[in-house]
């Protein structure tokens, strides 16, 4: 683990990579730290429609989804996998890249299927303000 620099793991990976039960953002947290100790730099925990719990640089942040209608959740972690490489690609912060992650995820779950849920980039910035 300890040539992994970021691990998304969703609540039931991250409790089977720490042997945490995932179930509240200070369980998340717990875990995450568990996972940073073993090596990984920057942890992320993907929670559903909470977000996402940020253990980076020895901070836990948790970064809010937007409230959406979800009609279907396939492929959402993927979205969120994408979105973050896109944002880390473009130099922008770690909480930023996650905060865009959210997003794009978010957006996905509101469509049915899996390719077919995946946002344009266009499609993100017209629906969230960008910075």
């Amino acid at each position: 683990m300890k040539l992994v620099s970021i691990i998304t793991p969703n609540e039931t990976e991250a409790y089977l990579l720490s042997g945490i039960k995932v179930t509240t953002v200070e369980t998340a947290e717990q875990a995450a730290r568990i996972l940073q100790a073993k090596g990984i730099a920057t942890v992320i925990i993907t929670l559903g429609p909470r977000g996402a719990l940020v253990l980076h640089e020895n901070k836990c942040t948790l970064v809010q989804a937007p409230v959406v209608q979800a009609m279907d959740t396939t492929a959402a972690g993927d979205v969120f996998n994408g979105a973050l490489a896109v944002a880390l690609a473009e130099n922008i912060t770690m909480l930023q890249a996650v905060e865009f992650a959210c997003r794009a995820a978010a957006l996905s779950v509101t469509r049915m299927g899996a390719q077919a849920s995946a946002p344009y980039r266009a499609e993100l910035n017209s629906c969230y303000q960008i910075e």
